[in-house]
């Protein structure tokens, strides 16, 4: 086991590195000044210069590459160019937001999707398969932005139930805060729910043919018995993928639904940085999201070994 924990931590590491050099120069490639759109078009030349300077956007990119890894690395990532504040203050404050929102919508996406799932396989060829597929196939073909404007309009405009976005702040208390999460938590899970539903009824479906489900039907095991507590086990490799690469997105892909919304969270942080061109609030941004995708697939890698020892085996 600890080979197989060292030969992942070393893939992990690997991989921040990698992206982290693949970030910084992809912001380095953009075209456009950060001080003159600071200073404005009708800033002087000197002026600019001296604000670049000032900003260490004058530096060569090896130098400024070292320095920001060498912040990470502390715990200091620098000063917002527009906000004139701690990038760590201000991505501290929005994570607060957009971590809970992404727990959330995968809560939700894990509960409709097993659930629907297991109830499709379980009744394969029959009424409630087709109608669930059906529901899926519908659910991912709604863009998750127009669904989040329906839910307004329901329960927010007709039912007046939620509010229509904004965000009281977790000092309102936990069920205010929660509460403004959840429609667009839910507008998140549906497209998701349906694609995982449809991962877990293939799954299931697979290991329904097993000798080792005749096995347990023949010892009078109930049909729900063998579907919770031996099917789904077995057949949650391909399950817990899918499900680490959709809180991922979760993470990284709220931006949409937190404009819909108007949520204070990091994506659209990251949105008015770039229309501010406030390069190093972007870059460590983004370097959080991808550090956040690197260590769930981290995360999912060690599911794997707990749900089947065999793939730690097969990789020591």
């Amino acid at each position: 086991m600890s080979l197989f924990l060292v030969k992942r931590f070393i893939t992990l590491l690997a991989t921040l590195v990698g992206t982290s050099v693949v970030v910084f120069l992809v912001l380095e490639v953009l075209p456009g000044n950060a001080a003159q759109v600071l200073m404005g078009p009708d800033a002087s030349p000197e002026a600019v210069a001296a604000l670049a300077a000032k900003l260490g956007l004058d530096q060569p990119a090896f130098s400024r590459y070292l320095h920001w890894i060498s912040g990470l690395l502390r715990g200091d990532m620098g000063l917002s160019y527009a906000y004139s504040t701690p990038v760590g203050e201000l991505v501290r404050e929005r994570l607060l937001l957009t971590v809970p929102l992404a727990v959330l919508a995968m809560t939700l996406t894990i509960a409709l999707a097993l659930g629907a799932g297991v109830y499709a396989a379980a009744r394969h060829n029959k009424a409630g398969d087709v109608g669930v597929m059906g529901l899926t196939q519908l659910g991912i073909a709604i863009p998750n932005f127009w669904f989040a404007i329906l839910l307004i309009l329901l329960f927010s405009v007709h039912l007046q139930w939620f509010s229509a976005g904004g965000f009281p702040g977790w000092d309102a208390g936990l069920w205010e805060g929660l509460r403004s999460l959840m429609l667009p938590a839910l507008s998140l899970a549906v497209v998701q729910s349906a694609i995982l539903a449809r991962i877990t009824r293939s799954a299931v479906l697979e290991v329904l043919r097993e000798d080792f489900v005749r096995t347990a039907r023949a010892k009078g095991v109930s049909q729900r018995g063998v579907l919770w507590g031996h099917v789904l086990r077995n057949a949650m490799i391909p399950v817990v993928t899918v499900m680490g690469l959709q809180f991922a997105e979760l993470l990284a892909g709220t931006i949409v639904v937190e404009s819909v919304f108007y949520l204070p969270g990091l994506g659209r942080l990251i949105f008015q940085s770039i229309a501010n061109r406030d390069l190093i609030v972007v870059r460590n941004c983004v370097m959080l999201l991808a550090a956040m995708v690197v260590v769930v697939n981290f995360v999912v890698d060690l599911l794997y070994a707990a749900i089947d020892p065999r793939v730690k085996a097969s990789d020591i």
